[in-house]
């Protein structure tokens, strides 16, 4: 009589690290897709394939090649395929596809989702994705509508479509990827384009959390304290970024200096929108003067909202970083903000987010440093644009050998998983059965 013997149940990913593996999947995919013969006008160098396959599934928009040149219709097609999927988040996708198919959406799914999502709970999920599909759409249709005002005029219907298309995706996914090669220069002084892609950029930064309290609530009292913050922060960033852009780059001959004045406000507003989480420009961004650059890469720092289509260590990372360091010399025992108070969990987040991501970028850095010859600043002003991805770029990504590139890949696939999630990857946690007595240390 034969032996039954108990089914050995397949090891469980946890999701952090099926996240990742789903990431990486995508980038060979989009690599293998970009190097064959009918995706590019003239032969590519795997290297060349598989940076923009990161660029476009992180949503970065640094680019080696030329999109609108050096890819045909259907290798522009592929990386707008990847920037949707990597915008969208790949387990939204995929949870979209097996509703399509009618198939159930399991709990392992529901995990991964929610680790894709950055949700704490994983109740309401289906409910958020859907909202967020209709969300998404809705956005990129009306902007493509908008912008083919444009296009069409100036290119014809079939091109003028197709490159609104593109653009009001690359837009609300923060891909920041164009169709041209000087970005959208020419359009510098065009109010739809400046009013329409940052309107796109801004509303992808926000996050699907914050367009689905806005859908549900509609006012402010009722508004979660997440959604209070990401608003007033992001208008705040967005005044002073454009205000402070305006300032610096007024004079310079080389941006702001020769153009006229209803341009330069528009440049003004439209660079300020973009920088935090998008690699679109109007201007020449190699030559900004350094007190502007030195802006530009705090905003690339501070990035976009949680469970938005931006990186960075996000606004309300920043907003809270600020809340703390002011309760702490107005000798406040918590940070309390509009009637409601931070954990100090939640305090304890912010402070590991913040050191992993700034260790992150000094790595970073000093790789770029050691394997490739360049200016301090162009390195430093790449590596943070990878890690937000970004994509702003002062002129050097075609620049960059193997290592280089290597180096940028690899810090932008940790911007746009997360840094958190690789230091949860890497922690152990220990159950604790030992309690030290409390001690002091001289600090600052």
């Amino acid at each position: 009589m034969a032996r039954s013997y108990p089914k050995r149940r397949p090891p469980h990913l946890p999701p952090p690290v099926a996240l990742i593996l789903i990431y990486g999947a995508f980038n060979v995919l989009g690599a293998v897709l970009l190097r064959l013969p009918v995706s590019t006008t003239a032969p590519i160098t795997w290297s060349d394939a598989a940076f923009t396959a990161t660029s476009a599934v992180t949503v970065t928009g640094l680019a080696v090649l030329e999109t609108g040149g050096d890819f045909t219709f259907f290798g522009q097609m592929v990386i707008l395929f990847l920037i949707q999927i990597g915008g969208l988040g790949l387990m939204t996708f995929s949870v979209l596809i097996l509703s399509m198919l009618g198939l159930p959406v399991g709990f392992a799914h529901r995990l991964y989702l929610r680790e894709d999502l950055n949700q704490t709970s994983a109740t309401d999920l289906m409910t958020l994705t859907k909202m967020i599909l209709r969300v998404v759409l809705l956005c990129e249709l009306i902007g493509a509508a908008l912008l083919a005002l444009v296009f069409v005029p100036e290119f014809g219907w079939g091109p003028g479509l197709w490159q609104a298309l593109f653009h009001a995706v690359s837009a609300f996914n923060n891909a920041g990827f164009a169709l041209f090669p000087e970005s959208l220069t020419r359009w510098v002084g065009n109010p739809v384009v400046n009013i329409v892609v940052s309107a796109l950029l801004i509303l992808g930064g926000l996050g699907f959390t914050v367009a689905a309290d806005i859908y549900r609530v509609r006012r402010w009292r009722g508004f979660s304290l997440h959604t209070k913050l990401m608003l007033v922060g992001t208008a705040a960033l967005l005044a002073w970024s454009t205000l402070a852009f305006a300032a610096m780059e007024w004079n310079n001959p080389a941006t702001l200096g020769a153009l006229e004045v209803p341009s330069r406000l528009w440049a003004s507003w439209f660079q300020a929108s973009v920088t935090r989480t998008a690699g679109f420009n109007t201007v020449d961004i190699g030559e900004l003067a350094d007190g502007t650059t030195l802006m530009f890469l705090t905003l690339m720092v501070i990035g976009a909202g949680s469970t938005s289509t931006g990186g960075g260590i996000k606004v309300t990372t920043f907003i809270v970083l600020l809340l703390a360091t002011v309760a702490f010399f107005r000798r406040k025992p918590s940070v309390d903000v509009f009637g409601r108070r931070l954990g100090a969990d939640q305090i304890m987040k912010v402070l590991a987010l913040s050191m992993v991501s700034v260790l992150t970028i000094l790595f970073a850095l000093f790789m770029m440093i050691l394997f490739h010859e360049g200016e301090f600043l162009d390195l430093a002003f790449e590596t943070v644009s990878a890690f937000g991805t970004v994509g702003l770029s002062r002129g050097i990504t075609g620049e960059l050998d193997l290592a280089g590139r290597i180096v940028v890949m690899i810090i932008m696939f940790i911007g746009r998983v997360g840094p958190l999630t690789l230091g949860f990857l890497l922690a152990t946690r220990t159950v604790q059965r030992i309690a030290y007595p409390s001690a002091s240390v001289y600090l600052g």
